[in-house]
């Protein structure tokens, strides 16, 4: 069964907003965190990216078993809107590493190599019904993976909405220098 084309397509479109969302965090601030309290743009990026590889990497472990059958009472989830809309901000439990910390655009062509690791996985299982494999969010419950690749796409709308944030709680001098520079190129 292959995947859903809804899923790809939300996995486009997320990634795409995520990059355009990014497009408002000049190169100079990408790692200044507006307050103490909040994170950077690098560091959501970073975050973004070390969740995507976790669980591409832990598809990749469980396809490679038969899948276990896990009882209905277990298979309940919470809905992916709780990601998407931020009502809950919630502590991640994946430290995020040091080493992706780095300037914009390369941030942001690791981002799009990350993804490209996610579409090739679903290329070689698309002939698989990959909706018999479940196993544990910390947060949201047991996840299918169609599911947890369709998280993926939630998680970057729920940190879309975060970089958006960062954006409009920057310092404006810069804010306001960089798009007279835009605009006059």
């Amino acid at each position: 069964m292959p995947i859903p084309a809804a899923i790809l397509d939300k996995l486009a479109r997320a990634q795409a907003s995520l990059l355009r969302a990014a497009d408002a965090i000049p190169a100079e601030l990408w790692n200044r965190r507006p307050t103490e309290s909040c994170w950077s743009a690098a560091e959501v990026m970073a975050h973004v990216m070390t969740v995507e590889r976790v669980v591409v990497a832990a598809a990749n472990r469980i396809f490679r078993k038969e899948p276990k059958p896990i009882p209905m009472l277990r298979r309940f989830r919470l809905p992916f809107a709780f990601v998407e809309r931020r009502l809950l901000r919630l502590k991640t439990p994946i430290p995020i590493d040091p080493r992706l910390l780095c300037a914009k655009e390369a941030a942001l062509a690791e981002l799009r190599e990350v993804r490209w690791h996610t579409l090739a996985l679903i290329e070689r299982t698309r002939d698989r019904d990959l909706g018999a494999y479940r196993w544990r969010h910390p947060f949201l419950g047991s996840l299918t993976a169609y599911e947890w690749f369709s998280l993926l796409g939630s998680h970057q709308i729920r940190h879309e909405k975060q970089i958006r944030e960062i954006a409009k709680n920057l310092p404006q001098e810069s804010r306001s220098s960089t798009k007279q520079v835009q605009q006059s190129l």
